[in-house]
């Protein structure tokens, strides 16, 4: 129940409060109508206001794992520093090399000049095509000299086109057509016969020469390399002799992992040779090469065997070659066990001694080689090389003079030629502005038939020199020397000495397109004979001026 007593009095404190505050208000009003011009606030506050710390994006990414596996990489690079098959060497008495000393960068010109030897020469370039998708290269080049020997002359020509056309993005063709012509007399001896005329003394060398091949540029997707070829020459001597060589190559090579691929070609030569009115002679060989390649990061390996049919002979060659690589110690170690066959015919012996008489028979060489080799680099300017070998030659041309004119050479065939060599090369390579090659290579022969290696060269050094003076200007030398081969004159069995020649050139740009060049021969002026009783000429030089046709392409 409620009081009334505490209602009344609640009643009453409310209504003075109320009356309060109205005088208050009143006050306040009253106040700010006489002071109008006076406006102020003053707050007082221990508040300090803030903003809430916004949350943050964390851009720091887990690192990726760590990928430790190494790349398989395939490369396929040709040896530049070990001939593994023996070839002997060949120097013409009368061949007189002239070079340029610097690269020409543009694709066709004119390059003419005389010598101290009335000796003309002539060489023109011509050249069409993009580069990339077809082109077309030709060549024109003439020679000639004359010594103070009597009969001491000769002159060359040649003729070459060449020529290659992609036809899809994984096919190319490439062609070569042309043809050279060589002119010597029989200048050596030391006295004429009676009864011997002009005609007798004159030899002449005609080639007609053609290839046609196409490769794939990369693997098909069947993992597939292939690269088929097709070269015939025509070979003419002055009497009436010919020759015709058609060799053909069938390499195939099929991947089946990334480290090994099987590898089958298929060699042939085809020749037959007739020797003035007599029968023609045929002589053929055959090569067939299944193998099996590794190649893998430091080990290159090759091991297979070689079928053979030499003119209906059958022999089985071996063909294993190896090579280990330390890329850490830029070093390389090589061995193989390897053998072909090679044409010996009539263009083979002409081309190794143009004074031979015409040969009665022609025959293939077959060559086995067994050998351990080593190549590596310093640094990254200084290379080389170096390798051992023992070969076995059957069937090869051995040279000897005939003993009625002395001028001439006779073709002796050895069964068997057993040649222990070593050999080695250094160089030294900045770019295009320095370049310095030197190669030695020492044999010791061992024959079955003839009692002297007859023309063989046991020893022989060569260094190749070329140096970028400044921008236009290049000079380039090289230093042969050899020992001198077994031959017979009249006397009987005679060592050719030693003998070395040294030789320079220079090219250099006087006007834009136009270059001037010399070559200096033999300049130690030293007539040495290569060949028995046919010494070469002695110091000689050329000039002239090239001229150069600048193409967009």
């Amino acid at each position: 129940m409620t009081n009334p007593i505490k209602l009344s009095i609640d009643s009453r404190m409310m209504k003075l409060s109320l009356a309060l505050s109205g005088l208050l208000l009143g006050g306040l009003v009253a106040s700010a109508q006489d002071n109008p011009g006076k406006k102020q606030v003053n707050i007082t506050s221990t508040f300090k206001p803030s903003l809430k710390e916004a949350a943050k994006i964390n851009f720091n990414a887990s690192p990726p794992v760590a990928d430790t596996s190494r790349p398989n990489l395939q490369y396929s690079i040709p040896n530049q520093n070990l001939a593994f098959l023996f070839q002997p060497g060949s120097l013409k008495p009368l061949a007189l090399q002239v070079d340029s000393g610097g690269k020409w960068a543009n694709e066709s010109f004119l390059k003419i000049g005389y010598g101290s030897l009335n000796s003309p020469y002539a060489l023109a370039g011509i050249s069409f095509g993009d580069g990339k998708t077809a082109g077309v290269n030709g060549y024109i080049k003439h020679t000639a000299a004359k010594g103070k020997l009597p009969l001491q002359e000769y002159s060359n020509g040649s003729i070459d086109v060449n020529a290659f056309l992609k036809t899809s993005k994984n096919l190319e063709w490439d062609a070569r057509f042309g043809g050279y012509q060589e002119k010597y007399k029989k200048y050596g001896g030391t006295y004429r016969p009676g009864g011997e005329d002009e005609d007798s003394v004159n030899v002449q060398y005609q080639t007609w020469r053609a290839r046609v091949g196409f490769h794939n540029i990369n693997l098909t997707e069947f993992g597939l390399s292939y690269a088929p070829e097709l070269k015939v020459d025509v070979f003419n001597g002055l009497l009436g002799n010919t020759e015709s060589n058609t060799y053909i190559n069938l390499p195939l090579q099929k991947e089946v992992g990334k480290n090994i691929a099987i590898d089958l070609a298929v060699e042939a030569n085809m020749s037959r040779y007739k020797p003035g009115s007599k029968e023609a002679i045929a002589n053929n060989y055959f090569l067939f090469s299944p193998s099996v390649v590794l190649k893998k990061d430091k080990v290159f390996f090759q091991g297979g065997i070689r079928p053979s049919w030499d003119n209906n002979d059958f022999k089985l060659l071996p063909n294993i070659l190896a090579e280990f690589n330390f890329r850490e110690k830029k070093l390389a170690f090589q061995f193989g066990w390897t053998s072909t066959i090679r044409n010996s015919g009539y263009q083979y012996q002409a081309e190794m001694n143009p004074w031979i008489w015409d040969p009665s028979t022609v025959y293939n060489t077959r060559i086995e080689e067994r050998y351990v080799g080593i190549k590596g680099t310093l640094g990254d300017h200084f290379s080389y090389s170096g390798k051992a070998s023992y070969n076995i030659l059957n069937n090869t041309p051995l040279f000897i003079n005939d003993t009625v004119t002395g001028r001439s050479f006779l073709t002796l065939k050895e069964s068997e030629m057993k040649v222990v060599g070593i050999g080695g090369e250094i160089g030294y390579n900045i770019g295009e502005k320095l370049s310095v090659v030197s190669n030695i290579s020492w044999r010791e022969y061992q024959l079955k038939d003839n009692v002297k290696s007859w023309g063989m060269l046991p020893l022989e050094w060569k260094t190749d020199f070329r140096l970028q003076v400044m921008k236009d200007l290049y000079v380039n030398s090289t230093l042969y020397a050899f020992d001198g081969p077994w031959s017979v004159s009249k006397s009987g069995r005679t060592n050719l000495p030693a003998a070395m020649d040294w030789s320079a050139g220079l090219e250099f740009k006087i006007v834009k397109n136009v270059k001037l060049w010399a070559q200096f021969n033999n300049i130690l002026n030293k007539e040495y004979q290569r060949w028995n009783q046919y010494p070469v000429y002695g110091f000689n030089f050329l000039g002239g001026i090239v001229f150069s046709f600048a193409q967009k392409n």
